[in-house]
């Protein structure tokens, strides 16, 4: 955990952040054509398209609601490069091998059209469910483990529900990718980038309980971390 200096306020051009969300799901068309077989097996294949679509909208709603980036942190924990790219490629690298197995025949587990129309509907709900929490946070929202200067815990609102909808979202979706595909050949990645993000929930609470202390404790114990808890947990309080 280090100190780090604070930089000015920094919001990126809507319009530039709509192109750049655009690349982004332009890069994702080519991997699945690439994966089916090519453009025109990619343009009948409506789980696919279905998918391209529902990745558009939710990189353009980022691009207008996007959180001010403000990167002053008062701590931040940092990461391996690799950890962080990793969390980056693996869920990018999900729908494309998952169509592959579908090509292929290859563990077609979920090979059933409710299941891989649930898997198209997981992603939909897994991205908003992460766009939420991003707007929820506004300019507290950072890619890095860290607590921003004035930063107040935010407990309202999504966070009412889950204490990491943000991982929560973002998981659902790499599965659901997965899923609507009916190929269970990326589960591989899926569970890697699973055991990414329980690494790093662990990372961020220790940081969270360092600097709120007696509040995150107890939001931690009324609250679960990435499903909703029904009662409050019975937990030892945290070492003073």
């Amino acid at each position: 955990m280090n100190e780090t200096p604070p930089s000015t306020p920094r919001r990126t051009s809507p319009v530039v952040a709509i192109v750049g969300a655009l690349a982004v799901v332009a890069l994702n068309a080519l991997l699945l054509a690439l994966a089916l077989g090519g453009i025109d097996v990619l343009r009948i294949h409506a789980r696919a398209l279905a998918l391209l679509a529902i990745w558009a909208a939710g990189g353009i709603t980022l691009a207008l609601l996007q959180p001010v980036r403000r990167h002053d942190p008062k701590a931040l924990e940092h990461e391996s490069k690799f950890s962080l790219v990793m969390m980056l490629v693996l869920p990018m690298l999900t729908p494309p091998l998952a169509a592959l197995g579908e090509r292929l025949g290859l563990f077609l587990d979920f090979a059933k059209a409710p299941f891989e129309w649930a898997g198209v509907a997981c992603v939909a709900l897994g991205l908003a469910i992460r766009i939420a929490g991003m707007a929820r946070l506004g300019s507290r929202f950072s890619p890095l483990v860290a607590v921003q200067q004035d930063h107040v815990l935010e407990t309202h609102g999504i966070y009412a529900a889950v204490r990491h909808p943000g991982y929560l979202g973002a998981l659902l979706a790499c599965v659901g990718a997965m899923v609507a595909f009916g190929s269970a050949l990326a589960l591989p990645l899926v569970a890697a980038f699973a055991g990414l993000l329980q690494a790093r929930i662990a990372r961020e609470e220790v940081l969270l309980e360092q600097y709120f202390g007696e509040a995150f404790f107890d939001y931690r114990r009324r609250v679960g971390g990435l499903l909703p808890r029904l009662w409050p947990a019975r937990a030892p309080r945290p070492a003073r």
